[in-house]
């Protein structure tokens, strides 16, 4: 039963899916269960919907459930009185009719409209499209949804990091691949984390930041300029919904890299979640509450300003050595 009531719920998206309207799995289950339930009273037939006979119904113009009732009784008819009629009837003529109900339903169009725009949605409307027509639904069904799933994975595991860059003219920070236009910040690296953080991607995280780290490093030779260093390293974590413990020892140990190489963590936006779990694993005490900031711009102007303070008192030190001497 609740093989056919998945085939049910499946096929009923689809068709909601084609006439925009929206239905309710769990209200679906409760459906199929309570008449199977009566039906089982009277010995019914277990209540589905399979996928060719509500092809048959959409591409007769069905569009009540009064053409149930319609159906039903004429299948009672046909049982009771013509039965002997379709007793010579080939079984390939039957499957033309169903094949030729349901090939209306493939919308080929919509498939180039995936492949436009994502080729791995593209992907599991193929891998499906190929497990409903050479298996059943239900392989179907578990194929697409086991590619989703393994997206979803990669996408947990390999989360965006981005590098950010002032706009000119304004206050706003953006990834600089997007736009071209963004200014770097001299002495300051400025990145962003588009996901969660947790022990599948930690490792991962570290390492991608590290290689931004050194690449920033490079950039930073290669301009010529030796009176800029890299000093500061400013994560956005505006999109950190959460983060566990492995993501916690994580920045625990990135502190202490960035610390060993001279330059000093800054953290932006956390969310309350992550602040709640930063609070209760002590890691706010080793990073310093001052390094926390509300947005970039306030946080690229603290440094802006400790290496403004940095610079001066250095030339200070230097122009009353000068004169002692």
């Amino acid at each position: 039963m609740i093989k056919y009531a998945q085939e049910g719920i499946a096929v009923g998206r689809s068709f909601a899916i084609l006439k925009n309207y929206h239905i309710d799995g769990n209200k679906e289950m409760i459906a199929f269960g309570m008449m199977n339930i009566v039906g089982s009273f009277t010995s019914c037939y277990l209540v589905a919907g399979p996928f060719s006979r509500t092809a048959v119904n959409y591409n007769a113009g069905c569009k009540t459930p009064a053409s149930n009732i319609i159906m039903a009784v004429a299948v009672m008819l046909t049982l009771l009185f013509l039965t002997p009629l379709f007793y010579y009837t080939p079984l390939v003529v039957l499957a033309a009719m169903l094949v030729s109900a349901m090939i209306g339903l493939i919308d080929y169009e919509a498939a180039i409209h995936l492949w436009k725009i994502d080729k791995f949605d593209f992907l599991v409307c193929i891998s499906s499209y190929i497990g409903v027509v050479f298996g059943s639904i239900e392989i179907g069904l578990v194929i697409a949804v086991g590619i989703c799933v393994l997206r979803v994975l990669l996408f947990v595991a390999r989360p965006k990091t981005f590098a950010q860059g002032n706009i000119p003219n304004s206050g706003l920070y953006r990834n600089v691949e997007q736009y071209p236009n963004a200014n770097h910040i001299p002495g300051i690296l400025i990145l962003e984390i588009a996901g969660p953080i947790y022990f599948a991607n930690a490792g991962y995280l570290r390492e991608r930041i590290t290689r931004w780290i050194i690449d920033e490093e490079d950039r930073i030779k290669a301009t010529g300029n030796s009176n800029i260093n890299l000093q500061n390293i400013i994560i956005d974590m505006t999109a950190v919904g959460n983060i566990d413990t492995s993501g916690i020892s994580m920045l625990e140990e990135l502190l202490k890299i960035l610390s060993r190489r001279g330059l000093q963590l800054v953290l932006v936006n956390p969310g309350s979640e992550v602040m709640k779990k930063f609070n209760k694993a002590k890691f706010l005490d080793e990073i310093g509450h001052t390094w926390i900031y509300l947005t970039v711009e306030e946080a690229v102007g603290a440094c802006n300003s400790i290496l403004d303070t940095c610079k001066s008192n250095h030339t200070k030190d230097e122009s009353e050595g000068g004169s002692n001497v």
